[in-house]
């Protein structure tokens, strides 16, 4: 298949997993309660495993050897925490609030930009973060779906509907990336640690349930901080 195909394949298939997400927890009913509750927090953890997965076996590895192990992958890092965390502030002052699913969207469109610009530059582990991206929409959707049911939202169908609105997103986020990306290494590299740590902050702020404090937000922001130390320590070791 041509290159194209190639994107939109991987894309569609990550990006489906959303509503497939959805589809499961529309149906999951498990008795009794506590053990529904349970498995709930199960499939966040779940969730935010394989997020930190993909962020430490491919979105940083790639990224820093894509900026030359300099300096700057710490400084892109530190620099996606921190807007991710203006971005989910402006949310939660709008009243617009919904952690699980504004996770979801927040870390889709920036994967799937690097999983784009990751294929064009023929990287090795294009097909791995397109499997890890895949494999964390399917409990990412299952959770959205809880949380906007929980919120007395629209019925199962709109929500399910929603969700599959946003499957296309991530091939034309992919192309642009394929577009844009592919041959600018040192943007790409950039984008993947940008991503990282915006992925980071929200797995310690919306996913990890034990490290979310209500109205508290350093901790999120310290752990990328103290990520971003560990990079910096690294970087400049492989330097010398």
């Amino acid at each position: 298949m041509d290159e194209i195909t190639r994107i939109v394949v991987y894309a569609v298939c990550a990006g489906a997993c959303i509503p497939l997400g959805g589809v499961l927890a529309k149906y999951e009913r498990l008795r009794p309660s506590w053990l529904e509750n349970e498995f709930r927090h199960s499939v966040i953890a779940f969730g935010g495993g394989i997020l930190a997965a993909a962020v430490a076996l491919v979105l940083i590895p790639e990224g820093t050897e894509y900026l030359g192990h300099s300096l700057s992958s710490t400084f892109f890092f530190l620099l996606g925490g921190i807007v991710f965390f203006a971005l989910e502030r402006f949310l939660g002052l709008q009243r617009r609030e919904k952690p699980q699913f504004t996770a979801m969207l927040l870390d889709y469109i920036p994967e799937s930009l690097a999983l784009g610009g990751a294929l064009a530059a023929g990287s090795r582990a294009a097909p791995l973060l397109a499997l890890f991206i895949g494999l964390q929409n399917i409990p990412e959707g299952f959770n959205a779906y809880r949380e906007l049911k929980a919120a007395k939202q629209p019925d199962a169908s709109r929500i399910l509907l929603l969700m599959l609105m946003l499957v296309p997103i991530g091939p034309v986020i992919a192309i642009l990336g394929w577009l844009y990306l592919g041959d600018r290494l040192e943007l790409l590299g950039a984008s993947m640690l940008f991503a990282s740590g915006g992925i980071l902050y929200l797995i310690f702020q919306d996913i990890a349930p034990q490290s979310h404090m209500r109205r508290h937000w350093a901790p999120p922001l310290g752990a990328v901080l103290g990520f971003s130390v560990g990079m910096l320590g690294n970087n400049l070791a492989g330097m010398y």
